[in-house]
């Protein structure tokens, strides 16, 4: 029988954790049934700064998924923000952003499958370079209302995706309709970066790899939406994750030489 791949999942940092008080880690069970319900096997990342641990953990892993959560500080991409900006953030941890940094360069450097997820969207644009829109009914008011709590687990907009890219393939259409809870967004997107699906008013909200970068990793797909709410009742959204799992069983059996 041939075991399932290992994903490493990043959990949230919580200041005051239910049982004992203290700063906890906090996972979602929705991105471990998801990945399960694609055949892989979820993996709590542990709570370390070290970066030879990090290393090891991703060493050890198949593929990682960056989750979502609080704000990023924006200190790590716009640290001369005015005032009234910097208080609609906000920030989660400061260790879990740089914790993430050190993951993402470390995912990049081992060359495995990357899934990454709201929060984790916006950290992967970070880590290349990139800003982001830091309130957006602030800083760019349109038509579509982004922070949908009331469904969380309801589709409220669609994405025109774009022809040719990965999530395209997978998904097999055009366009994905998806559910959206952020207030925060991609604003210059980072190198090696390019945009691959856009909200009705043309927000990014899917980054992928350019076409001359796609050597970098085996897999790519950047969501700000969290599909991992939708995938008992879409199965294009458990299409995102079933695709990922492959992607890291592949990298398990037989390596990736790019």
């Amino acid at each position: 029988m041939i075991p399932p791949p290992l994903i490493l999942v990043t959990p949230c940092v919580e200041r005051k954790g239910v049982e004992m008080g203290d700063v906890a880690s906090s996972l979602s069970e929705c991105y471990q049934r998801a990945v399960m319900a694609a055949g892989g096997l979820p993996l709590t990342m542990p709570c370390t700064m070290s970066r030879e641990l990090i290393a090891e953990c991703v060493r050890r892993a198949d593929g990682v998924l960056l989750t979502g959560g609080e704000d990023i500080h924006p200190e790590l991409y716009s640290p001369s923000l005015p005032a009234h900006l910097r208080d609609r953030a906000i920030p989660e941890c400061r260790e879990r952003d740089l914790r993430e940094l050190l993951l993402i360069e470390e995912v990049f450097l081992q060359r495995k499958p990357l899934l990454a997820i709201c929060r984790g969207h916006q950290m992967l644009n970070i880590a290349f370079g990139g800003t982001l829109f830091v309130d957006l009914p602030t800083q760019r008011a349109t038509g579509v209302n982004h922070r949908r709590l009331d469904a969380k687990r309801q589709v409220v907009h669609d994405l025109e995706l774009e022809a040719g890219s990965l999530l395209a393939r997978v998904v097999g259409q055009p366009r994905l309709g998806v559910n959206s809870t952020h207030h925060q967004a991609v604003d210059l997107i980072g190198s090696p970066l390019v945009a691959a699906g856009r909200a009705p008013d043309g927000l990014v909200e899917v980054l992928e790899l350019k076409r001359a970068a796609r050597h970098l990793l085996p897999f790519l797909i950047s969501v700000q939406f969290h599909p991992e709410r939708l995938v008992e009742r879409h199965p294009e959204h458990l299409a995102i994750f079933q695709a990922f799992t492959v992607a890291c069983a592949r990298r398990s059996r037989a390596g990736w030489n790019g």
